[in-house]
């Protein structure tokens, strides 16, 4: 039955009208896995020098048990933003005299070819045979991966559960992001240290290695309550309502968000399909390399921040300043459309929050071996990437709406000044600045990791108020709607 279900989406994706599309997509997504499997595979290999040095004068066993349960808490919280349900077409084979527990156990399986559930090997596991093995013994290391293994079952299982169940009561996401907020915050007073509990937690389990089987035994139980939540809502009536959420784009991934994961994927089509907005992308990946300008020894050992602040910033967040500088001007040619269909400008706005925060946190993780050169810069990095999704992206789409000049996509980007206005240069200089001035006391007074703090809490707080940015700014666009699309047409 595996390979009946195989072979139909295999057929379903060639037989697609976008396949074009998907290949390309895929093609790329390709990219990066495969560069996140190197970075993975260089950590892992280099865990056993660099640790030592990141952690002075501390056992590297203790270090190494300390940052596995650390990792899976970050690992988490990226689960739950990017990790896909298993999709399947499930209603055309429910008449059919086809078992539900095959339907069930292809997703199950399914579920389990995802990046999030290779990396953990390839980052602990050359350590484990280096340090661990011809310490503790064979079992004793075997016991390690077993542990590792059933950590990431569990969490891949438990993020889906968690998912499936939010799309019929959204409160289980927000005592979910609750729960986790709180531990957080019990991590950030001292009050736990996840750390000390991952090692106490993993030097019993190489002095007692049986005990590693309770990791195995609750994996398997989030298994089973997923598998049965599946079962129960396997049912035309219990699909019907999700079935109609699903959009017509071509990137699954969006689908989650609705109607405004329609307009985003809409616009990702604008994007990739016209040479100046796919240029504007390119060009984006370039300026990667824009911090081994700034980036200087000197500035890194002196903890000079604010001498690098801005290069953090331009990286982590150049795809909204080059993209978001011509905000709505991407979409001059049938923006009379937009204002004309039944589109809720809301919802349109959301769309452009959510590209911006999709496309910044892909180039900060990109932009993430700068760590090589030292981990202070992905501190850095953290405080530019919460500030571009939590305020850039609020003043850019601000000052888009003041910006009435057309462009035309279809011509490419190089000497092309067609839309380019005083908005535009007034841009930067909010955005570059404001970091800067916040992170400045702190630097005067000899404080930087201080001032890296305040900056990634400002962009937090705007982050959190994004539901009253987004308000506001569809409120501006409704007043100015009609003169940008009068200079649109010129």
């Amino acid at each position: 039955m595996l390979n009946t279900f195989l072979s139909h989406q295999w057929k379903a994706f060639w037989r697609s009208r976008n396949r074009g599309g998907s290949i390309a997509a895929q093609v790329v997504l390709g990219f990066f896995l495969l560069y996140f499997l190197a970075v993975a595979i260089a950590l892992g290999f280099g865990m056993a020098f660099f640790l030592p040095e990141i952690f002075k004068g501390q056992d590297i066993v203790k270090s190494f048990n300390g940052i596995i349960l650390y990792y899976f808490a970050l690992d988490l919280l990226m689960r739950i933003q990017l990790q896909e349900l298993p999709t399947l077409s499930i209603i055309p084979y429910l008449h059919l005299k086809i078992p539900k527990s095959k339907i069930i156990g292809f997703l199950n399986i399914k579920a389990l070819f995802s990046m999030f559930n290779i990396w953990p090997f390839f980052l602990f596991l050359p350590f484990i045979f280096i340090k661990i093995a011809p310490l503790y013994g064979t079992f004793a290391a075997l016991m390690y991966i077993i542990s590792i293994f059933s950590i990431t079952v569990f969490l891949n299982y438990l993020v889906l559960y968690i998912k499936r169940k939010s799309i019929s009561n959204v409160w289980y996401t927000g005592i979910g992001l609750g729960i986790i907020s709180v531990f957080a915050a019990l991590e950030y007073y001292k009050v736990i240290s996840i750390m000390s509990g991952s090692d106490y937690v993993f030097r019993t389990i190489a002095l007692h290695p049986y005990l590693g089987f309770i990791f195995t035994v609750l994996a398997w139980a989030v298994f089973k309550i997923n598998a049965g939540f599946l079962r129960q809502n396997l049912y035309v009536e219990e699909l019907s309502k999700k079935q109609e959420k699903k959009v017509s784009t071509d990137y699954a991934f969006l689908n989650r968000f609705g109607k405004v994961g329609e307009l985003a994927a809409l616009e990702l089509k604008l994007i990739l399909r016209h040479k100046r907005s796919r240029s504007a992308v390119i060009m984006g990946f370039f300026f990667l390399f824009y911090g081994f300008i700034f980036y200087k020894q000197k500035a890194i050992a002196d903890n000079a921040f604010g001498q690098m602040m801005f290069a953090a910033i331009f990286m982590t967040g150049i795809s909204i300043i080059i993209y978001g500088q011509f905000m709505f001007a991407w979409q001059s040619a049938h923006f009379d459309g937009i204002l004309t269909n039944k589109i809720n400008l809301k919802h349109y706005i959301q769309a452009k929050f959510l590209l911006f925060t999709i496309a910044s946190t892909i180039i900060t993780l990109l932009a993430s071996f700068y760590g090589f050169l030292s981990p202070k810069l992905l501190l850095l990095h953290a405080a530019a990437y919460l500030y571009n999704i939590g305020f850039g992206t609020v003043i850019v789409l601000y000052l888009a709406t003041f910006n009435y000049k057309r462009i035309d996509i279809t011509k490419a980007a190089s000497f092309n000044y067609q839309g380019t206005g005083a908005t535009q240069w007034l841009l930067m200089f909010p955005y570059a600045l404001t970091p800067i001035l916040l992170y400045l006391p702190f630097g005067l007074l000899d404080m930087p990791f201080w001032g890296l703090l305040v900056v990634s809490i400002f962009g937090v707080i705007m982050l959190l108020l994004r539901g009253f940015w987004v308000n506001f700014i569809t409120k501006k666009l409704e007043e100015k709607r009609h003169k940008i699309a009068e200079g649109f047409r010129e």
